[in-house]
């Protein structure tokens, strides 16, 4: 069985947005470019990576070949790739050049040595109540992930979380399922065309004690 990818929301690749933690995502997937900073470390090829780092730079790329831009140069009349920030790393230069490695097997956007997963196409905000404590938290979180990737979300918040059982509106949820199959709708389209305010419609997931089968 194949491993299931992991999403990410902009937030969390935002998070990785130095040279020493450096994330990126392009056309949906996410990549963690710190072992590219380290290798080349020093060039100033890695400028324009380094102004972009946490951050989305789908701009760069053509979504059919998912290789960078290219444009045809006027004055030689031979195709390049269209780097308006800077050339960088595995871009070929203008012109012949004796200093330029070319075997470095595939470049870095196509390597899925630093892809680490999925940017999400939407994200959404839960509020999760521990209906135990009255404890609330609110989580933004896939719509790709299933229920049992959102409790891994919510562990760092409560460590005995798996200890309880998930409902919506009454119903226990299928942990295997997204929120979307487990008929907690997204309506936050429908209540920007309404001009309401989203955040006062969060769905509530509530939280219901079984037994602290992780303690000990």
């Amino acid at each position: 069985m194949l491993e299931r990818q992991r999403y990410f929301t902009p937030a969390e690749v935002a998070a990785h947005n130095t040279a020493a933690d450096l994330w990126v995502s392009f056309l949906g997937r996410v990549c963690d470019l710190t072992p590219l900073m380290n290798q080349f470390k020093g060039d100033v090829l890695l400028l324009p990576v380094m102004e972009f780092a946490g951050k989305d730079i789908s701009s760069w790329f053509d979504p059919e070949t998912e290789d960078v831009l290219k444009f045809v140069d006027p004055q030689t009349q031979c195709m390049r790739y269209y780097t308006p920030r800077g050339r960088f790393v595995h871009v070929p230069p203008a012109g012949p050049r004796c200093d330029w490695a070319t075997d470095f097997g595939e470049p870095w956007w196509k390597d899925e040595r630093y892809k680490v997963g999925r940017l999400s196409a939407k994200t959404r905000w839960i509020r999760v109540i521990n209906t135990l404590t009255s404890q609330e938290q609110r989580l933004e979180v896939c719509s790709e992930e299933t229920l049992a990737e959102i409790l891994q979300r919510y562990l760092r918040y409560n460590s005995h979380a798996r200890s309880y059982t998930w409902k919506y509106n009454g119903i226990i949820l299928d942990m295997s399922r997204t929120l979307s199959e487990n008929n907690v709708s997204d309506e936050d389209e429908q209540l920007q065309q309404l001009r309401l305010d989203p955040d006062q419609f969060t769905p509530a997931i509530l939280l219901h004690f079984n037994d602290d089968l992780t303690e000990g």
